[in-house]
């Protein structure tokens, strides 16, 4: 039998003992109270975050990719770091690659057994032809699952560089990886339920990898997200909203620069500062490796 006993995530709260018995607005202040855990418990790995960043930017700058896996609801934030890239950053699907175990189905409806597999990691990265170039992230908040564990295991064997993410100190994905990230959030409101403060921690540290990492290989202008797509209103509009920002012109005129550039943003913004055409903007960005700031000195 597993011994879970000595897991962080595992062990009870003592401030909410009585937690049957709290109003709506005890349960929402003791949860708040609980969740400032989180902030002080990332604060103390952000060396281990910012080593993270650096090896996953230099993965994509020499065409590797981001690789997460992970199991439950550690695996579906994984899979959601890795889904809301392209719309943020402009970069293909397979650039950030979230993996779960069970599959896609395991995003909505639990699939028994999957992440106590030995094998179906390794599997699944093969079948995606990982290479020394990528990344693996593993995620879990215990740090002991077996899908996680293997699926590392041979990605060092395959050259990556290899990343653990986990709630509990010294934990076993911490061992099987290069670098361990391992925020200790402390005992869960509900005993257990580590989609509570384990997940939010993992959440951040996801937040805090792609994001860095893009803005590694010039995904941002300033602090804004010049190379968002366009798939929607939305997006429309916050990519005329972006242009009017960086440059300081009107609607009329971000419309008009953007649709000579078609939609794209890095050149509409390059097109206005440097009063040039669509064509020599390009050029620039393609002299600067993609980034804005280097494309306009």
């Amino acid at each position: 039998m597993i011994d879970l006993s000595k897991l962080t995530t595992e062990s009870r709260n003592p401030d909410t003992m009585g937690l049957d018995e709290m109003t709506p607005t005890q349960i929402a202040r003791i949860m708040n109270q609980e969740d400032g855990a989180v902030i002080k418990a990332i604060g103390e790995v952000i060396p281990q975050i910012a080593q993270a960043i650096e090896w996953a930017t230099e993965s994509l700058k020499s065409g590797g990719r981001i690789i997460y896996v992970g199991a439950g609801t550690s695996g579906r934030l994984g899979v959601l770091d890795a889904v809301e890239c392209p719309p943020t950053f402009g970069v293909p699907p397979q650039m950030v690659v979230g993996l779960i175990a069970g599959g896609e189905k395991a995003f909505v409806e639990a699939v028994e057994g999957a992440e106590d597999s030995e094998t179906l990691c390794k599997e699944e990265l093969k079948s995606i032809w990982l290479s020394k170039k990528d990344i693996v992230i593993g995620l879990a908040a215990s740090g002991r699952t077996p899908y996680v564990i293997h699926g590392l295991r041979y990605a060092r064997f395959v050259g990556c560089k290899t990343v653990a993410i986990s709630c509990n100190r010294n934990s076993d994905i911490g061992k099987e990886a290069m670098l361990a990230i391992e925020p200790v959030t402390g005992p869960e409101v509900l005993t257990g339920s580590t989609r509570l403060k384990a997940g939010t921690a993992q959440k951040m540290v996801l937040n805090m990898i792609s994001t860095g990492s893009m803005i590694g290989i010039g995904k941002v202008y300033q602090n804004l997200m010049v190379d968002v797509r366009q798939s929607n209103e939305k997006l429309v509009v916050r990519s005329q909203n972006i242009v009017m920002t960086a440059t300081g012109c009107e609607r009329e005129e971000a419309k008009e620069v953007l649709e000579q550039a078609d939609g794209h943003v890095k050149t509409a913004v390059i097109m206005i500062l440097s009063d040039c055409d669509a064509s020599e903007a390009r050029e620039r960005l393609l002299k600067a490796g993609g980034n804005v700031r280097q494309a306009l000195k």
